[in-house]
């Protein structure tokens, strides 16, 4: 006899995840190595460990490691904020007409407002047990950028954040709260770093990305003694602290008898669709089970639909370590859209790989398209959702009105990574018809992945 599904499923204290997955370990072909900029050779752990906390960069190179224990103060952080839900769509399933089920978990109950917290008590918690002064970092949405701060001042460590530019502007609220926390928050490009600099005289009056943010917070933390670098995606090691969200969702699902047909996910660096699918592929990669796996991404920042699988620099002022990757160029500089925290010009290796062995497909929509998503899902779930996150939204509801045309009983996971209150401005020039959508041609795509590296 089937359990009756409740609205909302939350897990109980003793079912949360103890550990991080490490979906490396069950896949048969591995992410390529992290290169060396200067010498193409695979980077040394005492390489990374200029950059990156030591215990993170172990946790970078560690592909065999099925299952990493979560540090008992990461735990008691974890319990302010968690379990999250997975919430039944029934609203929405109900103005569809679908007969598919609609599920999503959501990760919006935090004052950062998304998932990005799970990964920054981490990287916080192992730069103060390293005894470092500080960190900095890049933010494009101010997700990111909004969770270190709070992970940092809980921990007492001093905080850098290089905010790309368009948002910094866009959204002086989420400025404010990071500044509210402590946070020091440049827009970038700046004229701070020589990065910076070389970057306004490359591209002057340009936006920024995240690859120009990147390039800024590493040239702080390699040039400031005591500080390292920390990230908000795209390498494995924040994938792997991501975990938390798929390891509740897949507890929750096997709680109820909950099996998911498809799992969907924005995807702009990776770290929130990897965290969610993580566990699940593993049990795909096991044989234990089968999903359809779908990465949503701008079409406006299209890196696996239109990218290259190839070695490129992780950021745009060429001092990060080459990362083989579905990629538009490190030299990409997207639309100053608000797509925000997925405009990046790369894809994580993880992500990569598994995209290349054809384990999750992928699809780019369009800006008013997925805002026109996140309206209706608004306006019968309750809750304004990230422009992120309406990513994942707009196809799980394409999806399930597949599921009515052909009567279908699909069941549809997808994740929302977090709230778009902080994204007003954005909804206003939705709301005004002032929105409008760009798509990079073939020749600029052509021209920017023309400059990729040669690597032998």
């Amino acid at each position: 006899m089937s359990k009756t599904i409740p609205y909302k499923i939350y897990l109980e204290e003793d079912e949360l995840p103890k550990q991080w997955y490490n979906v490396r370990a069950d896949m048969k072909n591995k992410p390529a190595p992290l290169l060396n900029p200067e010498t193409h050779q695979p980077m040394t752990l005492d390489e990374l460990s200029r950059v990156f906390c030591r215990e993170l960069a172990e946790q970078e190179l560690d592909d065999t490691t099925p299952y990493i224990d979560i540090p008992q103060e990461i735990l008691d952080f974890y319990k302010m904020y968690r379990p999250a839900p997975l919430v039944r769509a029934y609203c929405l399933e109900k103005a569809l007409g679908t007969p598919a089920k609609i599920y999503y978990k959501f990760e919006g109950n935090n004052t950062s407002g998304s998932h990005k917290l799970n990964s920054a008590i981490a990287q916080a918690y192992y730069a103060k047990k390293q005894g470092l002064k500080g960190v900095t970092t890049e933010t494009g949405a101010g997700q990111w950028g909004t969770a270190l701060s709070m992970a940092c001042a809980y921990l007492g460590l001093d905080c850098k954040v290089f905010m790309v530019k368009v948002s910094y502007e866009q959204k002086p609220f989420r400025r404010e709260v990071m500044r509210t926390y402590g946070a020091d928050v440049t827009p970038s490009p700046s004229t701070t770093t020589n990065i910076g600099k070389k970057i306004l005289e490359q591209f002057p009056g340009t936006t920024g990305s995240l690859g120009c943010a990147i390039s800024e917070a590493v040239e702080v933390a390699v040039g400031t003694e005591g500080y390292r670098y920390v990230l908000g995606s795209v390498l494995s090691q924040v994938l792997l602290h991501q975990t938390v969200i798929g390891l509740e969702a897949m507890a929750a699902c096997d709680k109820y008898d909950i099996k998911p047909d498809m799992i969907i996910g924005c995807a702009g660096g990776g770290s929130n669709l990897g965290g969610l699918i993580s566990p699940f592929m593993g049990r795909k990669l096991r044989g234990e089970a089968d999903y359809e796996f779908i990465a949503v991404e701008p079409a406006s920042c299209p890196s696996l639909t239109r990218g290259k699988y190839a070695y490129d620099f992780c950021d745009t002022g060429k001092v990060c370590p080459l990362q083989k990757m579905y990629t538009l160029g490190s030299g990409f500089i997207p639309s100053a859209n608000h797509a925000g925290g997925l405009r990046y010009h790369g894809m994580s290796g993880i992500l990569s790989q598994l995209y290349d062995d054809g384990l999750i497909t992928a699809r780019s929509v369009e800006q008013t398209a997925v805002f026109e998503a996140a309206e209706k899902f608004a306006r019968v779930e309750g809750i304004l959702p990230a422009p992120e996150s309406s990513h994942a939204i707009k196809v799980a509801i394409d999806e399930a009105l597949k599921c009515k045309e052909t009567g279908e009983e699909k069941t549809i996971l997808f994740g929302l990574t977090g709230t778009g209150y902080f994204d007003m401005v954005a909804y206003q020039k939705f709301n005004d018809h002032e929105m409008t959508d760009y798509i990079p041609t073939e020749e600029e795509i052509a021209a920017s992945l023309a400059k990729l590296p040669k690597v032998d």
